[in-house]
Formats: C-alpha cells, sequence, structure tokens
C-alpha cells in the first residue's frame, strides 16, 4: 500500500472509530478506560498533540468536541454516570497500563 492510501485508510478507521464512539453513548469512559487503557478524553488529546505536532493551534476542550461530537459539558451531562467504587478501583489498578500521550508519524 503506497503510503498516500495509508493514511486515507487509517484516517478512515479513526473517523469510524470516532463516529462509534459518538454513537455508544452508553459506554462510560471509564469503562473503556478500565478495559483498554483508553477513552475519549484520550482520543482528544491524541488529536490535539497530532494538531499540534502538524504546526495547528488547537485547545483540548476543541479536540474534545471534535471526538465528543459536541461541548464535553453538554456530552458530560447528557450521557455521564458516577463513576462506582469498583469502576474506581479498578482504574487506579489498570493505570499502569493506560495510554501514553504520543505523536506517531
Amino acid at each position: 500500500m503506497d503510503e498516500n492510501t495509508r493514511l486515507k485508510v487509517e484516517a478512515a478507521a479513526f473517523r469510524g472509530l470516532v463516529q462509534h464512539l459518538q454513537k455508544r453513548t452508553d459506554v462510560q469512559n471509564i469503562d473503556i478506560m478500565n478495559t483498554a487503557g483508553f477513552c475519549r478524553n484520550c482520543l482528544a488529546k491524541w488529536y490535539r498533540a497530532a494538531a499540534e505536532h502538524f504546526g495547528e493551534e488547537m485547545s483540548y476542550d476543541q479536540a474534545q468536541e471534535v471526538i465528543y461530537g459536541m461541548p464535553v459539558g453538554d456530552w458530560k451531562s447528557k450521557h455521564q454516570k458516577p463513576a462506582s467504587p469498583d469502576q474506581q478501583k479498578l482504574f487506579e489498578e489498570t493505570k499502569p497500563l493506560h495510554a501514553e500521550i504520543t505523536v506517531v508519524e
């Protein structure tokens, strides 16, 4: 696969993931984080880091809006539920496995 096609494929896959997460508002960030080690906020941090790497200024709030499909405060008030003690405990236990925010070219 040539470089241009690879970039298009990767971008389309990313957009598909973001679209899926926007649709699955029933899935809480803490559940994704505890299972996979990343969440919507991590995607927003990667998005912002990549934008800045390529010379685009972007706030974290702007990046979150891209990922959530709306201002994050709106998403939280509509969809976020409080984390249970078990979820919080698992979050702390899995911290060493959580994603590192870096730019991969």
